[in-house]
């Protein structure tokens, strides 16, 4: 066979094998918007990997702390300081008391504070910044005016005179989180609303008489939920480390109650004689908010309607 027929064999084979990616493409089933979401995220290795050890340290967190033969609390006087052993995986503390158990209790409390704190935080913002956004007018200038005010004093700060004011827990974690946490979301869903509500499809429903209140509860809000659940991905790791300082410096959870910070400023102690007891934790607080950082950004790109089709 000569050189130019070959050439035009391969050419065809190359059309043709284009011809079938496109027919593979077009008899591809139709997907649903969160179907969709969910195919790219799986396509996506790192985000995909990123929910799964966040699952996994979830499972850990739940089940470690009540199939443990140790409790969290008990101390063993015999046993202090020990390193990493078949009895002890992770080793023991400076009072005896299972580091491995109390590593998974302190998971518990710390994913607790830090996925209610962002959730209700995204709740709140989405409530305020809707009706800021859609009703506009005095109404939004004040509320952006109080926004602006908040926004101006460092969050930490605040969270701190919360907890010296209301004491110490998990709570009071909470609630002092909550107080201000919520402006993030609030400017976000302000902006897409604005952005939204010109739309024919909310024109069309005020023509139809729908009232207010259920034109952003449904239809504003379910066109940016998307959005606003990669914001909450990406809010729950600041929540976390959060919790992680605050009981770092003291103003977190009391002892013998355990959280990732309160391990950390336990093991900063023993450092020169027991670095475990610092290196454990903080490994677990930095690879907890790098997978929810990155499943943040596999979640905005899954989100985005405009990379619908393009795969």
């Amino acid at each position: 066979m000569k050189a130019d027929e070959m050439t035009l064999t391969k050419d065809k084979f190359k059309v043709v094998g284009k011809n079938l990616e496109q027919m593979e493409s077009i008899s591809r089933p139709n997907l649903s918007y969160w179907q969709d979401a969910w195919r790219r995220i799986r396509k996506n290795k790192i985000a995909y990997l990123s929910l799964l050890l966040v699952g996994l340290y979830v499972l850990f967190a739940i089940f470690v702390p009540i199939f443990s033969p140790y409790n969290f609390a008990t101390q063993d006087a015999a046993g202090i300081n020990q390193q990493m052993s078949l009895k002890h995986l992770f080793g023991t503390d400076s009072l005896g008391r299972d580091i491995f158990v109390r590593l998974w209790m302190g998971a518990r409390v710390s994913l607790s504070i830090g996925f209610i704190a962002a959730l209700l935080n995204a709740i709140i913002g989405t409530f305020i910044g809707g009706i800021s956004g859609y009703c506009g007018g005095k109404l939004d200038m004040f509320i952006m005016r109080l926004v602006d005010v908040l926004y101006g004093i460092p969050h930490l700060i605040v969270t701190m005179l919360i907890m010296v004011v209301i004491g110490r827990g998990v709570t009071s974690l909470i609630i002092a989180m909550v107080i201000v946490g919520w402006i993030g979301s609030c400017r976000f869903v302000r902006g897409e609303v604005l952005r939204l509500k010109g739309q024919e499809f909310v024109l069309a429903a005020k023509v139809l008489g729908v009232s207010d209140f259920n034109i952003i509860l449904r239809y504003l809000i379910p066109n940016i939920m998307g959005m606003i659940i990669t914001n909450l991905t990406m809010a729950i790791p600041s929540a976390i480390f959060s919790e992680a300082f605050l009981s770092f410096i003291g103003l977190g959870m009391a002892p013998p109650n355990s959280s990732w910070g309160i391990l950390a400023k336990e093991g900063i102690k023993y450092l020169r004689i027991s670095p475990g007891q610092l290196i454990i934790p903080s490994f677990f607080i930095c690879t907890t908010m790098l997978a929810l950082n990155l499943l943040g950004d596999g979640l905005r790109d899954a989100f985005d309607p405009r990379l619908r089709g393009t795969e």
